[in-house]
C-alpha cells in the first residue's frame, strides 16, 4: 500500500491526523509539520479532495536512505522508475529541503537530482523531461533530515490552499488551511454565528461558507495526480460527481465580515463572488472598534489581528488592544472570541485573561491564538 506524507502549518497536526483518519487512512504518523500516513490511491484522491488541512499529499517514492554525498542522491534517483510514474512530456521541478544536512549547497542536490531524472527517461525514453519551475506537471520533493534522504513525488500540484477561489489579496492574507484549522479550534460548527470584524479578503468567511454548504475545498481546480500513469480516471469522476451532488443550496448564512479599509472589503466581495458564495456573507464596512453581534444568539468571533507586514506604527497597534478588549468586554457578552497574532504583547495589553493560548505558526511565523471567554452578565471574561 502506498505511503504518503501530508506537511500542514505548524499546530495543526493533530486535527489533519484525526481529518486524514476519516479519509481511511491508516497508520498515521504525525511529526512537526505534517502527518505521515498509508492509504489506497483513493485515500489520496480523497485527501487531496476534501483535506481542508494539508498543504500537499506527498507520494514517497524512496524511504529515508543513507547518502554520503550528492553522487550518492544522484544514484539514489536515478534507480528509481521514473518513466514508469508520469510521461517524459510532462514538465518537473526538483525542491529540496533540509535539517542538519552535511552537505554544502542544496542546489547542487537539487541539480543532481533533476540531471538523475532526466538521465533515467534519456536511457528509458531518448529524451529528457523540461524543467519548468512556475508551473510543473510535476513536482519532486526530496527530504534531507542529518545522513538520510526521502524522495517523494507531489500527488497535489498547487499547494492545497490554493483552492482555486481566492485571487484578490490584501497585503498579508492568511493561508486558507491555517484559517480553517483556526475555525476548527474555536469550536465553530455551521450554524453557529460567526463574525470576522477584521476581515480583510475574507478568508475566514470563505473557509466558514463552504464548510457549511459541505462544498469540499478541492472541487474547484486539478491535481497533479491526474497527470500519473496510474490515474484512475473512473474512480475521480465518480468522487468528485459525489462531493458535488452532496454540496447545499447557496443561501444567506449566519456568517459576518467587516472591516475598516473598503479595498480589503472590496477584496472580499470579489473573492466570495467569484467562489459563487457572495449571497452567503453579510459584509460591511465598520471599525472594529465600532463592532457588535449581528445576531441575538451568541456565536464565536475570529480575527486575524494586524503583526507583522500589517502592524505598521507598534505605537498604534499597543493603543488598539486594550480598545479592543474594551470592546469585546462591552458588547460581545457570551460569546467566545479568539485573536489570532505574532505580536505578543496582546496577553497584557488587551487587561483580558485568556483561556486559552494555542501556539500556531504563519509560515516561518511564530503565532498565538488567544481564546477569550466573555461571560454573560459581566464585564470581566
Amino acid at each position: 500500500m502506498p505511503e504518503f506524507f501530508a506537511p500542514c502549518p505548524r499546530g495543526l497536526e493533530k486535527l489533519l491526523t484525526d481529518e486524514l483518519t476519516s479519509f481511511g487512512a491508516t497508520k498515521l504518523a504525525p511529526t512537526d509539520g505534517g502527518v505521515g500516513f498509508f492509504g489506497d490511491w483513493a485515500v489520496c484522491y480523497r485527501a487531496n479532495l476534501q483535506s481542508r488541512l494539508a498543504s500537499r499529499i506527498l507520494w514517497q517514492v524512496q524511504p529515508a536512505l543513507l547518502y554520503r554525498s550528492e553522487q550518492d542522491i544522484y544514484q539514489m534517483a536515478l534507480d528509481l522508475p521514473w518513466p514508469r510514474w508520469f510521461d517524459v512530456k510532462d514538465t518537473i521541478r526538483v525542491n529540496v529541503t533540509a535539517i542538519k544536512c552535511p552537505l554544502k549547497s542544496l542546489e547542487f542536490i537539487t541539480l543532481k537530482i533533476k540531471d538523475a531524472i532526466c538521465d533515467k527517461f534519456r536511457s528509458a525514453k531518448g529524451a529528457r523531461p523540461s524543467v519548468d519551475t512556475l508551473e510543473p506537471d510535476m513536482r519532486i520533493h526530496a527530504f534531507i533530515e542529518g545522513e538520510k534522504v526521502t524522495l517523494y513525488l507531489d500527488t497535489s500540484g498547487d499547494a492545497l490552499f490554493k483552492r482555486g477561489v481566492r485571487l484578490h489579496t490584501n497585503i498579508a492574507p492568511i493561508r486558507e488551511n491555517l484559517a480553517a484549522g483556526i475555525l476548527m479550534m474555536t469550536g465553530w460548527k455551521p450554524g453557529i454565528p460567526l463574525i470576522d470584524p477584521m476581515c480583510g479578503s475574507g478568508t475566514f468567511l470563505i473557509e466558514a461558507a463552504q464548510m457549511s454548504l459541505n462544498i469540499q475545498p478541492g472541487i474547484a481546480r486539478r491535481f497533479a495526480f491526474e497527470k500519473l500513469k496510474n490515474f484512475d480516471s473512473k474512480l475521480w469522476s465518480e468522487m468528485r460527481e459525489q462531493a458535488l451532488a452532496a454540496q447545499l443550496p447557496v443561501s444567506e448564512l449566519p456568517i459576518y465580515g467587516s472591516d475598516l479599509y473598503g479595498d480589503a472589503l472590496r477584496a472580499a466581495h470579489a473573492n466570495l463572488d467569484d467562489a459563487g458564495l457572495r449571497e452567503t456573507v453579510d459584509l460591511k464596512q465598520c471599525n472594529a472598534l465600532e463592532a457588535s453581534p449581528p445576531t441575538d444568539e451568541p456565536g464565536i468571533l475570529v480575527a486575524n489581528l494586524p503583526y507583522g507586514e500589517r502592524m505598521g506604527d507598534e505605537d498604534e497597534m499597543a493603543a488598539l488592544y486594550p480598545k479592543l478588549g474594551d470592546t469585546l468586554k462591552q458588547r460581545f457578552a457570551g460569546w467566545n472570541a479568539y485573536l489570532f497574532t505574532a505580536d505578543l504583547r496582546i496577553a497584557k495589553l488587551m487587561r483580558l485573561s485568556p483561556s486559552r493560548r494555542t501556539p500556531l505558526f504563519n509560515g516561518a511565523i511564530e503565532c498565538r491564538l488567544f481564546e477569550y471567554k466573555m461571560r454573560a452578565g459581566s464585564n470581566r471574561p
